[in-house]
């Protein structure tokens, strides 16, 4: 599995030793996430905008209503964005200057390429639906003809690519360190609840596995 090449675009400039080039390191930031942001431009406008994601192989997907915006506009081939960040702590300085987080994020650059192959767009789809909770689409019904017809699916090569990582304690001034105030770190995870069941289910319906085991 070879690594992804730096471009102009992608090298990392500010704090490079941040940056990260390596497929396996990307890939893993990118199994842990299911939302991704999308920027774009249109008519001199720009387009920040959050939709979930999935992989295959060296391909991201990304699905939506045939009426979105978004989605039409990115079939036309116009660049695109695309970015995920998982936030794993805050870094408490002694310092407001030095306080930082810790995370791990990816910035995708590229095209989109409408799906059109009935086939890969199931298989988009149901990579879609296992990056959110995996198990899930096994358990509900498919798709119909009409809702996969009212369903744009865009793919997205994996060609420029590049994360970024920060991990540890603050860098304070070292002048700092000797100052009477706490720091350290506050970790943050992302940790699901109870499920709220549907008050229109049929009785007797239990919890199924996948929401039962839903884990990040």
């Amino acid at each position: 599995m070879e690594n992804f090449t730096p471009t102009p675009r992608t090298q990392v400039k500010r704090l490079p030793d941040r940056g990260l080039y390596d497929r396996a390191e990307v890939y893993k930031i990118l199994e842990q996430g299911f939302l991704c942001h999308s920027g774009f431009m249109v008519e001199d406008q720009p387009f920040v905008i959050p939709t979930g994601y999935g992989r295959v192989d060296d391909q991201l997907y990304i699905h939506g209503s045939a009426a979105s915006r978004m989605l039409r506009s990115l079939s036309g081939g116009i660049k695109m964005c695309l970015t995920v960040t998982l936030l794993d702590g805050l870094v408490l300085a002694r310092s407001a200057f030095h306080h930082s987080m810790n995370y791990r994020s990816v910035v995708i650059l590229g095209t989109a390429t409408l799906v059109e192959d009935a086939a890969e767009k199931t298989k988009a789809l149901l990579a879609i639906s296992e990056q959110i909770i995996r198990g899930r689409w096994a358990e509900v019904r498919s798709p119909t003809e009409k809702e996969l017809k009212a369903t744009i699916v865009l793919r997205v090569p994996l060609l420029e690519v590049s994360a970024k990582v920060r991990t540890g304690m603050p860098h304070d001034d070292e002048e700092d360190y000797q100052l009477p105030i706490w720091a350290g770190v506050l970790p943050i995870s992302q940790v699901p609840a109870a499920p709220l069941a549907d008050p229109r289910n049929l009785p007797n319906l239990s919890v199924p596995e996948s929401v039962r085991k839903y884990s990040r």
